[in-house]
């Protein structure tokens, strides 16, 4: 492209700078990031084609309107290293092409040494068109208008810094046959979405012989830029404004109306008969009719394609410039958010090695937060601190501590009795109990006597710690609500049990009776042994869930995870709760059983308690040989009933078994129910989740749990393609 004028204009542009911006075009990167550009828009019939075949200086085919009817990028450079001109064509395209005609338009390239004629411009025109998928021909099926983009570059010796996009001309009626309403929406849509880029200059074309106030494509310009701060008028066809209307026209060009900041320009193309008659040189023409009045008043940096030339080429290496750091660091903060977002993604699962690959790393991940839960080594990771249902030692160690302090305090049915009250209730009560208390015919004590002392306030404790899960609900206990242990009815219910369960025994009692009130007295275990039970399955399934959603970063793969892991984990929990009864059945329905010395040891401290607590009040108090008690009194100890005899041997009996019973149970509860089964077992719910699992899952197994969504490969693909293209920028601008 030659500039009669100013055959050398290098002085007025920057071309290593405008050279990276039509690399950062030529990569896709203006598809994410706005690049600074020039677009020449304008209504249909305002003479745009014209203006931009006097700038570009190329032969625009003028058959079908080829060149309108897809946005063409075209950029010349001055190459002073080529001898002669060389030109080369290539199809940049569109956010929705498809995978094929995305591939087809970029394996396309054109290119030639030399002139450019207008027969072979109007042939590469016919291909592109082809090409993209556009009619021919009207009542055809296919697209009218293309959102791709026809890229031509032209380097030469010789040649001018120009870098310019034409896009089609907006319309308002459609042309039977050819153009809808659907199109009319499109080309506007298509415009717009240049127009809005707010580092473009819009050179805006506009007939002179028409009220310019009516035009849409001014309209849209001052919606857009409200100033007209990257805004360039062009005026055309003055040949046709009609006589007396010239000042209007004149005044615009002076500055006067609609302002603009790189204000207004006049130009006149040839018309139709100069074009069929041929032999018109376009810029002769233009020339002379500038001579003529009253156009000869306008300034000469206003009128003419050369000046208007001129003038583009001052903005557009300014608009660059101003542009080019802020765009530098777009590329730069979009380049990480992109690679964020795919990283997020995980790893591409599209065939079964690769999703098999992917939930082996969730199974690696899942094992590791496992490992350190487990071994309680929570300074390891943060995750310990964002997540506490991940500390699962402890949480799991603390329910242990208060399931024992629970049965200790909660479980028994009656209190024993203790060495501050035995030596009144054994020597009153008891006997009044047998020789005076009324009985029933079945010999239970009245209602009266199982009333008293019910005016005193009653304590009560939950068996729960954890929240039901609903995932959870068919195998939990529920929580019950179990009151403190009846005080100082012990005797009472030892003698009802006796009265009514012994045979002809002589100073003994029988011994299915210490079985009998074994079971009795401890009533409460299963609800706090279930409710125990519940809370460390719910304390080992929240850890399971919180592990799965940290070693998963897709939520679907760690949702369809856990779908296919519930039925196992469900069986799990069920096996616990199956062996924490099979404890409970033995301790409360077997037989009373223990080779634990510490019962023998206890029940002689029982005795021994009993004596010393009987004989007590009988020892002076100003004995200078110590605590000393006669035979008398010695003696009168065993001055007790049967009934009362037996009820303390029961009493003793059952207290001293029970302890030993409840340390036994809490100890197996603990290691066998809970922590072989739940927590620290070759098989626990911690331990399905594993490399073996994934090994054996099939290729349909492998898609329905860690394949990719259609949705999220769409995604991967536009991520990697937009990753891809901004690089190669972010390389450009290095």
């Amino acid at each position: 492209m030659r500039n009669p004028q100013n055959p050398d204009q290098s002085t007025l542009t920057d071309p290593a700078l405008l050279d990276k911006i039509d690399k950062l075009f030529a990569c896709n990167v203006g598809e994410y990031i706005s690049l600074p550009q020039l677009v020449v828009v304008g209504d249909q019939s305002s003479g745009k084609s014209s203006v931009l075949e006097g700038l570009t200086q190329l032969p625009f085919p003028r058959d079908s309107g080829l060149c309108t009817r897809f946005a063409t990028q075209i950029i010349f450079r001055r190459v002073k290293e080529y001898s002669v001109r060389k030109i080369t064509a290539s199809v940049l395209p569109g956010s929705d092409a498809s995978p094929e005609k995305k591939a087809a338009l970029e394996k396309w390239a054109w290119g030639k040494d030399g002139p450019f004629d207008p027969s072979e411009f109007s042939h590469v025109m016919h291909e592109v068109h082809s090409l993209m998928g556009l009619s021919g021909s009207p009542d055809t099926l296919r697209s009218t208008f293309s959102n791709d983009v026809f890229r031509l570059e032209i380097c030469g010796p010789n040649e001018d810094h120009l870098s310019v996009i034409d896009v089609p001309g907006i319309f308002k009626n459609t042309t039977p046959g050819l153009t809808s309403k659907t199109d009319i929406q499109l080309v506007r849509d298509m415009v717009l979405g240049y127009m809005r880029n707010p580092r473009s200059i819009m050179l805006t074309v506009v007939p002179a012989n028409v009220d310019i106030a009516t035009q849409e494509i001014i309209e849209l310009a001052r919606e857009l830029d409200h100033d007209g701060q990257r805004t360039l008028g062009v005026l055309t066809k003055p040949d046709l404004v009609d006589e007396g209307a010239e000042q209007k026209v004149l005044d615009l060009l002076r500055g006067e109306g609609l302002i603009l900041k790189h204000g207004w320009f006049l130009v006149r193309n040839l018309g139709q008969r100069e074009l069929q008659e041929g032999g018109v040189d376009r810029n002769t023409a233009e020339e002379d009719f500038g001579r003529k009045e009253p156009w000869n008043s306008i300034s000469p940096d206003r009128f003419g394609i050369n000046a208007l030339r001129l003038r583009l080429q001052e903005a557009v290496i300014d608009n660059a410039r101003k542009s080019f750091s802020q765009v530098r660091l777009e590329i730069m903060k979009r380049l990480k958010s992109r690679k964020q977002v795919l990283k997020d993604l995980g790893d591409e699962r599209v065939t079964p090695e690769q999703q098999r690959g992917h939930l082996l790393s969730v199974v690696a991940r899942f094992q590791e937060i496992t490992s350190h839960g487990l071994s309680s080594n929570y300074g390891t990771d943060d995750i310990f601190d964002s997540h506490p249902d991940l500390r699962l030692a402890t949480l799991v160690m603390n329910r242990h501590i208060r399931f024992a302090d629970n049965l200790n305090v909660w479980a028994h049915e009656y209190k024993f009795k203790t060495k501050t009250d035995m030596d009144n209730s054994i020597g009153g009560q008891v006997n009044n109990l047998f020789e005076h208390s009324p009985t029933s015919e079945d010999g239970q004590t009245s209602e009266d006597e199982h009333l008293s002392g019910s005016n005193k306030p009653t304590k009560s404790t939950k068996t729960r710690e954890t929240a039901n899960m609903e995932d959870l609900t068919e195998v939990l206990h529920e929580c019950t609500e179990e009151v403190s242990p009846e005080d100082g009815e012990i005797y009472e219910w030892l003698t009802e049990v006796f009265c009514s369960s012994r045979g002809f025994e002589m100073g003994t009692f029988n011994p299915s009776l210490l079985a009998t009130t074994m079971r009795k007295q401890s009533a409460k275990w299963p609800n706090f042994t279930l409710g125990y039970i519940s809370d460390i399955i719910t304390i080992v399934h929240r850890f399971i869930l919180a592990a799965l959603e940290v070693a998963c970063v897709d939520r679907r793969v760690c949702h369809r995870l856990k779908a296919r892991l519930m039925e196992d984990l469900l069986s799990k929990y069920r096996n616990a709760i199956k062996q924490a009864n099979f404890i409970l059945d033995i301790e409360r329905n077997g037989t009373p059983l223990t080779l634990n010395p510490y019962f023998n040891d206890s029940l002689q401290k029982c005795r021994e308690t009993r004596n010393q607590a009987q004989v007590a009040p009988k020892v002076p108090g100003d004995c200078k040989h110590g605590e000393v008690i006669g035979l008398r009194d010695v003696s009168a100890v065993h001055d007790k009933s049967n009934t009362r005899q037996t009820i303390e041997d029961i009493h003793d009996i059952l207290q001293s078994y029970y302890e030993v019973a409840l340390k036994r149970f809490v100890d197996n509860i603990c290691m066998q129910a809970a922590d072989y089964y739940l927590v620290n077992g070759p098989e626990t719910p911690t331990k399905l989740l594993c490399s073996l699992y994934v090994n054996k899952l099939s290729a349909a197994d492998l898609e329905d749990i860690a394949g990719e969504e259609s949705h999220v490969q769409r995604l991967r693909a536009q991520l990697t393609k937009e990753i891809k293209g901004l690089e190669a920028g972010k390389k450009i601008l290095l």
